[in-house]
């Protein structure tokens, strides 16, 4: 493990520094072994730096129970990864004050940057489990990552939901990694490490207060391109959620719900208030990969994986980000229609090609 994570677990158990004040440390004096080097009166000419935080960092000493955090998450498999890590992701790092440190179980991996957000109420009525699993199981058929907070109701069937369509997913804890809640996701938690990773800023051991949630919540909209509320009350903390989204930039769409439900009226109200209205997985997913482009290297090793007929490639070739009528795609590639609709159907059945209301067509990797 790298050395550096030692300090950086030094600096943040510190009583008054945070993300943004352990950043602003780390830059002044270049590395966090570097913080600890440093002079009170260096310290204190930080801003933000009291006598008494600066006192503190000269004087820590607790290095056994530092090291006992690091000997403990070696033996339960679990990383700690810090921002300058090539494993920290990479949507994470575009959203302001991103968490210095990631307790990571699991592995991201490079498709993982395509990856939309689900979440919703812990007690969703069976039109929320069922929205959430229709969106779930077609976003992980286009190649999408989904994120999602492993609570109760929502979360829970969005995970459940991408791993049974052999898709990946990732939980992000509102407690230590250790602490596996609710207690009853403790086989899921298990799939999700297995499938894709589970992750925490927050230290082996942290019980999930309350408190912690809205920090748990910002990481769940910065690892997404968009945030998917499917079902929230007025004070649900899914909403908070889709403030975040909106904070970093982020997309946010919304499921509408009946209008009699106290359960959609938060849905309902960011629909009102300008979020996107979806009704069909295909929606989001047009509306969000012409974002998303790869490089040219990525893009060939992920085509290389298939194995195309002539007409099936020149289809392939054909279709890109945007939707494409089947009619257009006739004119274009000069086939006729038997001989179209069978290569269609052959890029579809190996994850090429996704097929959009209306007989649209594109890309599933761009």
């Amino acid at each position: 493990m790298d050395e550096s994570i030692r300090y950086w677990l030094a600096l943040l158990s510190l009583e008054g520094i945070g993300a943004a004040l352990a950043g602003r440390l780390v830059r002044r004096f270049t590395s966090p072994r570097q913080v600890f080097s440093a002079s009170t009166d260096a310290l204190v000419s930080v801003s933000g730096i009291s006598n008494r935080i600066a006192a503190n960092i000269s004087g820590f000493s607790q290095w056994e129970k530092i090291d006992g955090e690091l000997e403990k998450a070696g033996r339960l498999g679990i990383d700690i990864v810090s921002r300058e890590d090539s494993r920290y992701p990479r949507n994470l790092l575009n959203i302001p004050s991103p968490p210095p440190l990631l307790y990571i179980k699991g592995e991201f991996a490079a498709e993982d940057e395509l990856a939309l957000a689900i979440v919703g109420s812990r007690s969703a009525s069976r039109y929320g489990i069922e929205a959430a699993r229709k969106f779930s199981e077609r976003l992980v058929k286009g190649g999408v990552t989904i994120i999602s907070g492993m609570a109760r109701g929502v979360d829970t069937i969005a995970h459940l939901a991408a791993l049974e369509g052999e898709g990946r997913t990732i939980a992000v804890l509102g407690c230590g990694l250790d602490v596996i809640y609710p207690p009853e996701n403790r086989k899921l938690f298990e799939r999700i490490a297995q499938k894709g990773a589970i992750i925490s800023e927050f230290p082996l051991g942290t019980v999930p207060d309350a408190v912690n949630f809205p920090r748990r919540n910002r990481i769940i909209s910065g690892l997404s391109l968009g945030v998917i509320v499917v079902e929230a009350s007025l004070k649900s903390g899914s909403l908070i959620t889709a403030r975040y989204a909106i904070e970093q930039g982020r997309d946010v769409y919304a499921i509408p719900g009946n209008i009699n439900s106290s359960g959609s009226k938060g849905t309902n109200r960011l629909i009102k208030d300008g979020a996107k209205l979806v009704d069909a997985p295909e929606e989001v997913l047009a509306d969000i990969l012409p974002q998303y482009m790869p490089s040219a290297p990525e893009r060939a090793k992920k085509e290389r994986q298939f194995e195309m007929s002539d007409e099936e490639r020149q289809l392939f070739d054909i279709i890109d980000g945007e939707p494409l009528h089947i009619d257009d795609l006739a004119g274009k590639s000069g086939l006729d229609m038997a001989q179209l609709s069978s290569s269609l159907l052959s890029l579809e059945l190996m994850g090429a090609v996704t097929q959009h209301p209306g007989k649209n067509f594109t890309r599933s990797i761009l």
